[in-house]
């Protein structure tokens, strides 16, 4: 079975995104770190059971010789809500049952965070990175290290085109808040904080 894990805003400089998502959820991030495989950095955001991912190219990295995950060497624009990821227990599985394109499992570690990830070769997404990236953490989940600051993901709504394939193609993720819809392809969190309901997109 398949989970909503963490959602990703994508951006050209770490600083200016993890501005406009504190600016648009009135809350603040915290430090993530550094991803030596992929050369980028993150903010992080606690959502209930899940979280959020401010990430872009980390400039004080060494350029990884493959595409970064996210499509982020091809980013450009204003930060927004990009990608959103599903954890599995099993990762050769899911990767199995996925749509052609979701990648290869990598081993990846921060700090004492070890996880396992699918990596798509030209670091594009199925469904035009509306498919989720497929991941499979191996101990502490970074959530649990996380201050509660009282936001919860009250909906993810992903349009695309094909959403009658996107839907089949994600049959074993069961989660109300998830609502995949057809139109053109769009990103759009509806998060209740503190506030009241902020959206990113």
């Amino acid at each position: 079975m398949l989970k909503i894990d963490h959602l990703a805003v994508s951006c050209t400089a770490l600083d200016d995104g993890a501005a406009v998502v504190e600016a648009a959820l009135g809350l603040p991030l915290v430090a993530g770190g550094t991803h030596a495989h992929m050369g980028t950095h993150n903010r992080l955001l606690r959502l209930g059971d899940l979280y959020l991912e401010v990430i872009a190219i980390d400039p004080q990295a060494a350029a990884p010789a493959w595409p970064r995950w996210f499509a982020l060497d091809e980013f450009a624009g204003a930060p927004r809500l990009t990608n959103w990821v599903a954890a599995c227990d099993d990762l050769d599985a899911a990767v199995a049952q996925a749509p052609e394109g979701v990648g290869v499992p990598v081993d990846l570690a921060r700090g004492d965070l070890r996880w396992r990830m699918a990596v798509p070769g030209d670091g594009r997404l199925p469904f035009d990175g509306a498919h989720p990236a497929l991941i499979q953490w191996q101990g502490p989940h970074p959530v649990t290290r996380l201050p509660d600051t009282g936001a919860r993901l009250a909906r993810l709504v992903v349009t695309h085109p094909e959403a009658t394939a996107l839907r089949a193609a994600l049959a074993d993720l069961s989660d109300p808040r998830l609502v995949i819809e057809p139109g053109p392809l769009a990103l759009r969190a509806e998060i209740d904080t503190p506030h009241g309901r902020r959206v990113l997109a």
